[in-house]
This record gives structure tokens, C-alpha cells and sequence, in this order.
């Protein structure tokens, strides 16, 4: 898959920057859940199919076949154990819930039941609030980062999923209220769709009703698709052509519900086009690593108003500071992110500083150690750049370089954010500086972005000048 072709470029760089704005989202479909290892529609209802005497892969219509199944025993009983049973949380997510997980969505939508969104959440520590029945709508949960609107029900709610031809047919009605919502941001933001078929009687229906009465005001979408291929048709030839010919008109009827689409050659693909969509968005951000009890050639007020400075001039240039609150620059760091946002609250929000105080005492079975790690991954994942400040630490030997600042510049470059070491500042920013000064290539620097880095210059008699050409090299970088 080439992430440059004009399309794909264009696509994500348009979503990317709507990410930023808070006007998009996700819709979730099956195929993400059965990449983890559930069983799709097919499989969940192929031995009631079975049953009923009909062969599953021949039925287009698997929401009648559901029906058929309570029709016949007059209840759905061995449906909702087959919803129970089939979705168990024996499956862990894939890297794309997780990819979704870290991106900044404050709402997510799917008809899944599953509860893998909700899991890649908890584990990067985001609180999400889930909404799988009417009832749920009223109720709020407190300090959320995002809602997950399961509008096909849960797992755990197995006798209220909607999966029979007449849980579709009273949708409307008794599900109103995610009717409206689902309106309302379809309206207001752009929706990826992954995973998704788009058969779904109940998505073909709200935006049936949104292509007649806003087509000429409703948002652009945009559908991830696998393009057909021969191997698809076990190499018929006949049949690859009849349904390459069904995918292209398919495709041209999503453009009446302004719905573009981006073909991936492989399943695969999906989690390189949603890595590069995290990637550009976290281009924006700078992750600050460093701590110190000394300040080599700074004073310490020096030092403190060099950072601050820094700080403020990273949000000023409408990009994010994500920082661990490091021992002798995390206040600097704090002041002065603190200090652009609210001198300038029309321009700058309190989004772009994101922090994340280490853990002081082990909790959850997990000593320190783990526990700042863990903290270090998260952080690091946040971001595109890792400013690297000082770096030094006291210990009963003395003063030593900080292995912590070491290790946050190893977590940085398995990530692929490039490395941007303010030498003059000493101890491990300038450890890092010389390794990085024996063959840059290997940390994701080029030549004239490391001799910028190269030409840095303390300039004591106006801090501002070394702040701004600190800022010169941040601004090539994400650009």
C-alpha cells in the first residue's frame, strides 16, 4: 500500500487535521472484531442456519435468517447464548483497537458487541463511557475521555441486541434517541468507517434521510474498503470481473451519501493507514524529556526561565506539550505551557498540554518499576518529537547522567519520533547528542535536519534567540 498515492495522502492529511479540530470520528464495524479473533454474522448464526435446513454462505439476508430461527421456537434464547458465548473476553484486541484507543475520538461508534474498544481504552488508562441501550443515554459517567455508542446493544445485554428482522423493523422507535445522535454527528463531524459493509439496514436508513435533506451541507466521510481481487473468487475469472463491476458501482452509490473511499490491497493495510493517521497527528506534538539538580551552564533561574520560554513558544506555535512532570523542569515546563494558553484562550486550549505525573508508590500489583514504563510508553505514544532537556540525577555516588531520560530516548525512537537533544544543556541530552552525532541515519534524523540540530547555540544574553531556533527545527519537522 503506498501512503503517499495522491488519494491516500490527501485523505489522511484531510482527516489528520480534522482530528486536531475535534470534528471527527470512528464508526466500527464487524470485520474489526472478527481480526481479533470473534466470529462475524456468518459465524455466529451458521448453526442456527444449520438448523433451520439453510446454508449460511448461500444467504444474503442473515437478519431474516436470525428471525426465521425465533419464529420458529418462539423465543431467541439460543441466539443470546450464542452472543454470549461467541463474544467472551478470551480475545484480545488488535492493534488497530488499540491505534483507535490512543487516538483523540471523544465519541466511537460501532454495532459490534464485543467489548474490545472498551478494553484497548482501560489498558492506556482513558476511562471510556459506554452506551449500549437507551437507558445508558441518561446516565454519565464522570471524568470520560470518549463515549462508545453501541447502537446494536452488548455482549452483556444479550436478549436487548439487535440482530432479529424486527429488532431493525422497531429500530426507529425504540431506539430513537441513537437515532438522533447518530443524525446529529453526521452532520457535524467526519466519520471513518473500518471494518464495515455498509449493509446494515439501519446506517442505509439515517443516511437515506441525511442525502435528502443536507446533501448539499453534510460533512465529507470516508469508507477504508479492501479492493476486489482474483484471489478473493478462488482465481475465477468470471467471477473476480462481476464483482469488480458490483464494487465500482457500489463504490460511486456511497458518493450520494458523501461517503469517499480508500481501497487497501490486503486486510493488513488497514493498521498501516491507521498507524500513519496516528503518526501525523502526533507530528504535532513534543514530547519534553528531562530532570535535573544541577544545570551545567545555566544558572538554576537561568535554566528555569530557558524552559519556560520553550514551553510557551511550543504552544504558541499551535502544537502539544506532553510531559512526565520531570524532576527540576516539569514546573517550567507547566508555567509555561500554562502561561501561552491562558495569555492567549481564544488561540490556545489546556488539550495542548497533556501530563502525566509519574506514579510515586506501586499500585495494582505492579512495583515502580513497571508501573514507570508503562507511563513512559504511554506518554511517548502521544507523540511525534522528543525534545531531550539536561538530564542528570543525584544518587549516593554523586551526580549522574539519568538513565530514565536514557530509556525515554530508546522508547522515542522505537516509536519513530525524532530525537531533537539540546546539547549545551548537558549530561544525557548531550550524551544522546554525541551518539546521534556517530550516524543520525539510524534515528530518524536526515542530514540537514541533524545540522540544524548541530548549529544550536546557547545564548545567555538572550535566551529567546536559542528558544527560537530550538522552534525553527520543530516547525521543519512538522511540517
Amino acid at each position: 500500500m503506498n501512503l503517499n498515492a495522491h488519494g491516500i495522502n490527501a485523505f489522511i492529511n484531510d482527516y489528520v487535521e480534522k482530528l486536531r479540530q475535534g470534528t471527527a470520528t470512528i464508526f466500527v464495524g464487524a470485520g474489526m472484531s472478527k481480526a481479533a479473533g470473534f466470529v462475524d454474522w456468518k459465524g455466529l448464526l451458521r448453526d442456527i442456519a444449520n438448523e433451520l435446513g439453510l446454508k449460511i454462505d448461500e444467504e444474503p439476508d442473515l437478519i431474516s435468517v436470525a428471525q426465521f430461527h425465533k419464529n420458529k421456537n418462539n423465543n431467541r434464547n439460543k441466539i443470546d447464548e450464542k452472543i454470549v458465548n461467541e463474544f467472551t473476553d478470551a480475545d484480545f484486541e488488535t492493534e488497530n483497537h488499540r491505534i483507535i484507543a490512543r487516538l483523540p475520538y471523544s465519541t466511537i461508534w460501532t454495532t459490534n458487541y464485543d467489548d474490545l474498544i472498551e478494553d484497548a481504552h482501560v489498558k492506556i488508562n482513558k476511562k471510556v463511557d459506554v452506551k449500549s441501550e437507551v437507558d445508558d443515554l441518561f446516565v454519565n459517567r464522570n471524568n470520560r475521555s470518549c463515549i462508545v455508542y453501541k447502537m446494536h446493544g452488548d455482549k452483556d445485554k444479550p436478549s436487548k441486541a439487535v440482530l432479529l428482522k424486527e429488532d431493525y423493523e422497531k429500530y426507529y422507535y425504540t431506539h430513537e434517541p441513537f437515532v438522533s445522535l447518530l443524525n446529529s454527528e453526521l452532520i457535524t463531524k467526519s466519520f471513518l468507517f473500518v471494518g464495515f459493509s455498509f449493509t446494515d439496514p439501519n446506517i442505509n436508513y439515517i443516511f437515506g434521510r441525511l442525502t435528502h435533506r443536507y446533501s448539499d451541507k453534510s460533512k465529507d466521510h470516508y469508507c477504508v474498503m479492501k479492493r476486489i481481487s482474483l484471489a478473493d473468487c478462488n482465481g475465477d475469472n468470471d467471477k473476480f470481473e462481476y464483482e469488480k463491476i458490483k464494487q465500482e458501482l457500489f463504490v460511486k452509490d456511497l458518493l450520494r451519501y458523501r461517503v469517499q473511499t480508500i481501497f487497501i490491497d490486503n486486510y493488513s493495510d488497514l493498521t498501516l493507514l491507521l498507524s500513519e493517521i496516528e503518526k501525523r497527528y502526533n507530528s504535532h506534538s513534543v514530547f519534553i524529556s528531562g530532570s535535573a539538580v544541577e544545570y551545567g551552564d545555566f544558572t538554576s533561574l537561568e535554566a528555569q526561565n530557558f524552559v519556560h520560554l520553550l514551553s510557551t513558544e511550543i504552544i504558541r506555535n499551535n502544537l502539544t506539550v506532553v510531559n512526565g512532570f520531570g524532576l527540576g523542569i516539569g514546573s517550567a515546563v507547566i508555567n509555561g505551557a500554562l502561561d501561552a494558553i491562558y495569555s492567549n484562550p481564544k488561540k490556545n486550549s489546556e488539550v495542548q498540554l497533556v501530563l502525566k505525573p509519574f506514579p510515586q508508590f506501586p499500585s495494582g500489583g505492579k512495583d515502580l518499576g513497571q508501573l514507570w514504563e508503562e507511563y513512559r510508553q504511554n506518554m511517548i505514544s502521544r507523540a511525534g518529537i522528543i525534545l531531550i532537556l539536561f538530564g542528570n540525577k543525584q544518587t549516593v555516588d554523586g551526580i549522574v547522567n539519568a538513565g530514565g531520560v536514557r530509556r525515554e530516548f530508546e522508547i522515542a525512537m522505537s516509536k519513530g519520533l525524532v530525537p531533537v537533544p539540546v546539547f549545551y544543556t548537558g549530561y544525557m541530552a548531550k550524551e544522546i547528542f554525541d551518539e546521534l552525532a556517530r550516524d543520525f541515519s539510524k534515528y530518524n534524523l536526515n542530514e540537514d535536519l541533524f545540522s540544524d540540530i548541530n548549529k544550536l547555540t546557547l545564548h545567555k544574553d538572550n535566551l529567546q534567540k536559542s528558544v527560537r531556533e530550538i522552534i525553527s527545527i520543530i516547525q521543519k519537522i512538522t511540517k
